[in-house]
């Protein structure tokens, strides 16, 4: 497709989900907190350096694009990960297996749990956890982890309901701390009541499936149901919960627009960092910076690794990052990227906490084809996983470059 093809399409600014089409098939899922502006991001120049070329392949095959507003953000995901397990496109399946995702799951006991398991873990054959327990219903995959327990944490203010780590007994002896005290701050039922219990864990259940429609419509009989019954009691609190579905976008977003705001207040800045080498030669490390989502290249730097080992990328790391610490007049970042996993994580960790700077850090993890699979620490360092991914595919980037340079000029020595 081409930008100019997106005029036939009238996209709304709206939250929903949208599909990459090809004929009939479906080549990929996305969710949106604006459909019209993040479907218009794919067709952006930068494309491919922020993306990659598998994106990029992707949207150059599709011919059409489908699209399906919803009533809130929190929709939009369920809603995705309802059509990524109907169609399980290239663009969402291709380099990964069901171990790679997320799950939402409810367990099939006398009080269910509502849990956040990888796949790995799961028996999707006999509809079960690999340790055995059964389960009424496996929703996903989620792509991103982090979103969905902060979803299954939206969603708990609504229809409450049980994670403990092992089973609860209608007397509710396993874990009674821990229950006692969500129960304090409203998260799980405060009078236990199974029939009412169970009616939350149908709604949970409707809602993890992308059926809010037919959710709304449950609640609107029971709302009836209850007033017939002169149940007011319970009429108020179905009416409460049609209330809460219908702006749950609202709280959703609210860490997204305080993170609007601080940027506008002081600008979003993230470094990157990457290194580059050659058989153990011509050792490059290069930082980028981020300003709110923008590339400031009049602030990159690059480093010769001067005490460098051969392949020690973790050696690499922690001399670029006390280099750059070296620099205290230039301004720190709200957060650090790095490319890598826990270890690399640790590792910078280690120089900053030793250099007595207080900075967070999150890291990149690639697949075996060096596309972003995974993204460690971003909501705990304060930025999105888009803007981490978006910080470490410039920092390649741009270390990729300095490297062909600086071999480029060893050749002609």
């Amino acid at each position: 497709m081409q930008r100019e093809e997106l005029k036939k399409y009238d996209l709304p600014d709206v939250p929903g989900v949208y599909l990459f089409k090809q004929g009939r098939k479906v080549l990929y899922v996305g969710k949106a907190t604006s459909l019209r502006d993040r479907v218009r991001s794919y067709f952006d120049d930068d494309l491919i350096a922020t993306r990659g070329p598998r994106v990029v392949d992707m949207v150059t095959r599709a011919d059409r694009i489908a699209h399906e507003p919803t009533p809130t953000v929190l929709e939009a995901l369920v809603r995705e990960a309802a059509l990524i397990k109907k169609y399980m496109p290239p663009g969402n399946s291709d380099g990964k297996d069901d171990s790679t995702f997320l799950y939402a799951v409810i367990t099939s006991e006398d009080i269910p749990r509502v849990l956040a398991i990888r796949g790995k873990d799961l028996d999707f054959k006999n509809k079960r956890t690999n340790e055995g327990q059964k389960l009424r219903a496996i929703y996903g995959p989620f792509p991103s982890g982090a979103q969905l327990r902060e979803g299954l944490r939206l969603i708990r203010r609504i229809f409450p309901f049980f994670d403990t780590e092992k089973p609860i007994d209608a007397k509710g002896k396993h874990h009674q701390a821990k229950i006692e005290f969500n129960q304090q701050i409203g998260q799980y039922p405060r009078d236990y009541d199974r029939n009412g219990y169970l009616r939350s864990i149908r709604n949970v259940s409707l809602f993890l499936a992308g059926r809010g429609k037919q959710l709304r419509t449950t609640l609107m009989k029971d709302m009836k149901i209850a007033a017939d019954e002169e149940r007011f009691e319970d009429a108020a609190e179905a009416r409460r919960q049609l209330f809460a579905l219908d702006h749950i976008q609202d709280v959703s977003l609210v860490k997204d627009e305080n993170m609007q705001g601080l940027r506008q207040a002081q600008g979003l800045r993230i470094e990157a960092y990457d290194t580059a080498h050659l058989s153990g030669t011509n050792a490059i490390g290069v930082m980028t910076v981020i300003m709110d989502g923008m590339p400031l290249k009049a602030e990159y730097r690059t480093f010769n690794i001067r005490g460098f080992k051969k392949n020690d990328d973790i050696a690499s790391l922690k001399e670029l990052l006390t280099r750059r610490l070296g620099h205290p007049e230039w301004q720190y970042p709200r957060a650090i990227v790095v490319d890598g996993g826990k270890t690399q994580k640790k590792a910078a960790e280690t120089v900053l906490a030793i250099a007595g700077v207080k900075i967070p850090v999150a890291a990149v993890v690639k697949d075996e084809r060096h596309r972003p699979r995974e993204v460690i620490g971003a909501r705990l360092a304060g930025i999105s996983e888009g803007d981490a991914v978006l910080a470490n595919a410039e920092a390649h980037r741009f270390s990729l470059n300095r490297h062909r340079r600086a071999r480029s000029r060893g050749l002609r020595a």
